[in-house]
Formats: C-alpha cells, sequence, structure tokens
C-alpha cells in the first residue's frame, strides 16, 4: 500500500457526490473502506509516519496533503476535510487540534506587522483576547473593535492598510447576527478578506463561503461533532489560500488534529442536519418559554420574531435560528448561582453542541461585556446551549429552578 492508497477523500464509482443532499454528504462523505480489510470506514490510522516511496526525493513537498508525517497530514485528517469542505461548499478545508488553533492559522496567514484588522466587539472570549492582547503586543497589527451589526461603523473603521474584518456568524455569547454579504462587500472594495466563525451556525443553516466570506471556521468540538468527546477546529475556502494555511501555519506551528479525534468528529458528523434540527426546536421552544416568563429579565435567540437579530438571522439562515439562547435573570448574584446549580437535568458546564444541555453563567469582564445589551451588563448573562433532550423536561427543569428561588410566576408578559 502506498500513500495514493490511503487518500480517503471520496469513492466517485458509488457516488457522484456532488448530486447528493445534506443527508446524504453527511453519511458518506470522506468516507473510504479500508482496502486491507474491506471495513466500510475508514478505519483509525494509528500512526504518525507514513512509508516513504522507492526513492524520497519524488516526494512532492509542495502538495499540503502528501502522507509523510500526522502533524502534516494523516489519513483521518483527509478524510474529514473532504467532507467538510464539500459540506461548506469550499474548495479545500485544514483541520487542527482545536477550533482557537483554527483561527490563529487563519490569522496567523491572512496578517502582517502592521496590517489592521476589524474585529467585531462580541467574540469568543479567547478571540477577543488574541485580538486586543496577543496580536497587536507580538505581530504589530492594529484592531478595531465595532458593532458588526452597524455596518457605517464597519465602513467607516476602513483603513488603508486594513487587511481583515472577522466576525462570527451568531456572536457568542449575546446572538447578536452578522449580515455575512454586507461585510464581505466591505471587505472586498477595501481590499481586505472577510472571514466568519460559523461555530454556532453549522452547515445545512448556513454557509458563509456562498454569502461572500473568504474562510469560514468552525470549532469542530461543538455542533460538528455533537458528543461531546473530541476537540478539533476547521478553516475552509478556496484551495490556493487553503494550502497557504498548510503549508504555512499548519507545518511550522503544528496544531494539527490527533487521528482519533478526526476519527471521532467524522463518526459525529453524521448525524449533524438530524441533530441540529433538533437543537433549534428545542432551542426556540424554550426561548419562547423565556420570554413569557416575568421572572426572566431578557432572553436573546434570534429566532424570537421579537427579537432585534431576527431578520438578519431569517434572511440568511436555513432551517432553524440556533441552539443557543442566551438569556438573563434579575436578583442577586447569589440568586443566579443557587438558580444555575438548582437544575436537575441541565449541566452547568461550557462548551456546546453536545447531546445534553448546558448552561454557563458568567459576569464577564467590563471591557468584554461593553458591547452587550443593557440587562446582561446588569444582571450577568446565563448562555443555555440546548441539548438533544425533550422540549418539555428541559422546561420544566427551568421552571423548577426559577421556582426554587423566585417563586412561581405571578403572571405572564
Amino acid at each position: 500500500m502506498n500513500n495514493s492508497d490511503l487518500a480517503p477523500a471520496v469513492r466517485p464509482d458509488k457516488h457522484e457526490y456532488a448530486t447528493l443532499d445534506n443527508d446524504s454528504w453527511a453519511v458518506h462523505g470522506g468516507n473510504r473502506p479500508d482496502p486491507t480489510t474491506g471495513a466500510i470506514r475508514t478505519p483509525i490510522v494509528m500512526a504518525n509516519s507514513y512509508q516513504l516511496p522507492h526513492d524520497p526525493t519524488d516526494l512532492d513537498d509542495t502538495d499540503p496533503d502528501t502522507l509523510v508525517y500526522t502533524r502534516e497530514s494523516g489519513a483521518n485528517q483527509l478524510g474529514l476535510q473532504a467532507k467538510l469542505a464539500a459540506i461548506e461548499h469550499g474548495e479545500a478545508a485544514a483541520v487542527f487540534a482545536t477550533g482557537m488553533a483554527a483561527l490563529h492559522a487563519a490569522f496567523f496567514t491572512l496578517l502582517n506587522p502592521g496590517d489592521h484588522a476589524i474585529v467585531s466587539d462580541v467574540v469568543y472570549g479567547r478571540v477577543f483576547g488574541l485580538f486586543g492582547t496577543l496580536l497587536p503586543a507580538k505581530l504589530g497589527i492594529d484592531v478595531d473593535f465595532v458593532d458588526i451589526t452597524d455596518l457605517d461603523a464597519a465602513r467607516a473603521a476602513v483603513r488603508d492598510n486594513t487587511r481583515l474584518i472577522h466576525t462570527e456568524a451568531i456572536a457568542n455569547p449575546d446572538l447578536r447576527v452578522a449580515d455575512i454579504a454586507a461585510l464581505a462587500h466591505i471587505a472586498h472594495t477595501s481590499g481586505a478578506r472577510l472571514t466568519v466563525d460559523s461555530t454556532f451556525t453549522p452547515p445545512p443553516m448556513l454557509r458563509p463561503l456562498d454569502h461572500g466570506a473568504d474562510l469560514v471556521i468552525h470549532s469542530l468540538t461543538k455542533y460538528i461533532n455533537g458528543h461531546g468527546d473530541a476537540m478539533g477546529g476547521a478553516v475552509i475556502g478556496n484551495r490556493d489560500l487553503i494550502d497557504e494555511i498548510k503549508t504555512g501555519a499548519m507545518h511550522h506551528i503544528g496544531g494539527a488534529i490527533t487521528p482519533f479525534n478526526a476519527w471521532l468528529i467524522m463518526r459525529g458528523s453524521v448525524t449533524l442536519p438530524l441533530r441540529l434540527q433538533r437543537h433549534c426546536d428545542n432551542a426556540l421552544a424554550i426561548a419562547t418559554f423565556l420570554a413569557q416568563d416575568p421572572r426572566i429579565a431578557y432572553v436573546a435567540y434570534p429566532g424570537l420574531p421579537g427579537d432585534p437579530q431576527h431578520a438578519r438571522a431569517a434572511a440568511q439562515l436555513n432551517g432553524g435560528y440556533g441552539g443557543v439562547v442566551s438569556f438573563a435573570i434579575a436578583g442577586n448574584h447569589e440568586d443566579r448561582v443557587r438558580f444555575v446549580n438548582d437544575l436537575r437535568l441541565i449541566t452547568s458546564a461550557v462548551s456546546l453542541g453536545h447531546d445534553e444541555t448546558l448552561i454557563a453563567y458568567e459576569q464577564y469582564p467590563e471591557a468584554r461585556a461593553a458591547a452587550f445589551a443593557a440587562q446582561f451588563r446588569e444582571h450577568g448573562l446565563i448562555r443555555l446551549a440546548v441539548g438533544l433532550e425533550s422540549a418539555h423536561d428541559l422546561i420544566a427543569d427551568l421552571d423548577a429552578a426559577l421556582t426554587t428561588v423566585y417563586g412561581p410566576p405571578a403572571t405572564s408578559r
């Protein structure tokens, strides 16, 4: 067996994958039966090195997908990349050990010392820290944080040296929604690139590349894996840019995904369309309950018709509005801590996209929380990452914990 035998991209003799819909691609994409054993699923190839050809000088070192050393490319990694590129309508994908490794690789590739970046003022905390501290201090990158839903503010922030606009499709944690096509136009007319973290909105819910984004990034740890048991990240886009990311950030800095994690995420991704629909249905039911409960001070969920993000979300999203609901409860800090700890079905933990529902209550640093709605600044933000349980049971758990701390609802809104 040689390297070409191991490339697990597709099985063109069995399916013309370009004609398959989301559910079929989720099952078959990137998988290849094992030619040695006949196993119908690509096995876990737990090797850190691959056999060189008879004359190693014949290797094409310009091909980042050549199987030589697993830090740069592995059999399970190639299969996962093939699936992710196809489901996001991209030409190629690069997978990493974590979502942050993928984000760093994208920024490292696109930005040089002295460049300027425009970044949403509500992003995942580690990304906020990366642009707020590390990239300016280590690489001399200038950064402006803007309300990404204010397109005039985004345009006004553009400079001659702007090279990047970065946003999340649905922002973590306040759930504001970016207009990706409009941001792509601003970026491209300014000679910049648009990167979109679509972790909260995996396909088929949204495909940012179809709306003009240059790169789409995922924490595979979340919905695409879906089982809370593996970590990974991905960057997807055109082949030239992805190859640049692989031969630069991946080859020289590392951050490669392990074969086992790649296999676990590949396994989890098979049920992504089915799971995603349940996440969205449950989240809408819970958000509706919370919005009608007088004990709740504020609810953010773009699926609610009255939410300020609803129209923008409806114009871009397909099949649902995501599996995360953020809300605020009045009272004092101790009341909110007691509420979270009185939940019996819902688990207090970070992360999202798991099969089980997770809740995280935080008091965010002032610099990060400054962009949040006033109710979140006053009462703190509770992020509910809705899982696959019965919506009825989840609502009953929330209601019971609210009643323990705040008493039964006196009236409905």
